[in-house]
């Protein structure tokens, strides 16, 4: 496997410096997902969310963002899956963007709180039908033996619900209040720009360079 330490690449793209960013996270992130947006970015919405389990263990998985604003950023799962439960047991997270063709990573921690029940209810049923019915037709995380399971559990829905299911309430929303988001930016050499915003016990936001 020697070929993998010869692996290299250069980033060139561009550049992050407290001169010509935000002074306000949120807003840098805005800029950063408008970008990622113009530039056709595979799935842009896509963040890797990190848990800790009730023996200190932690997991990832990839879910996607479903709105982001001044109060935080929000995705939907099954409440009972292993993230679930994990955010239950311990309401703090980390969440990590990753724009490969921007050279660009933005990483976000802080604490989680579930959404109101009405802004899952107006997710949920914005959704396709067949995502509507699939919240209610898996038992996220659990052991099956197989993906017949899924197919008959599906259809016994579907036959149930019909075309207007109510969201499952085991199924919604969860939202991360970020205390610290990190801006990171590629460059040659490997020095690579990273930016901090920690948020201050007044509510402001201080700014720091990280050595890469």
């Amino acid at each position: 496997m020697n070929w993998l330490a010869d692996m290299r690449k250069s980033y060139e793209r561009g550049a992050l410096d407290e001169e010509h960013s935000a002074e306000q996270p949120l807003k840098q992130f805005q800029q950063w997902f408008q970008e990622a947006l113009d530039d056709k970015v595979l799935e842009p919405n896509a963040m890797t969310l990190a848990t800790v389990g009730p023996e200190g263990r932690p997991s990832t998985r990839v879910v996607l963002v479903k709105d982001f604003d001044e109060r935080g950023l929000v995705w939907y799962t099954n409440y009972e899956s292993r993230k679930g439960q994990e955010l239950a047991a311990h309401p703090f997270a980390a969440l990590q963007f990753h724009w490969v063709s921007q050279e660009r990573v933005v990483r976000i921690e802080g604490r989680v709180e579930r959404v109101s029940d009405a802004e899952s209810d107006a997710y949920y049923l914005s959704r396709p039908l067949d995502s509507r019915l699939g919240a209610w037709a898996s038992p996220q995380s659990q052991v099956i033996s197989g993906r017949a399971v899924l197919v008959a559990n599906a259809a016994k829905v579907a036959a149930q619900h019909g075309l207007s299911p109510k969201r499952p309430p085991h199924w919604g929303g969860f939202r991360l209040v970020p205390d610290q988001w990190e801006f990171w930016a590629g460059r040659p050499s490997r020095l690579h720009d990273r930016l901090r915003y920690r948020l201050q016990p007044d509510g402001s936001w201080l700014r720091e360079r990280l050595a890469p």
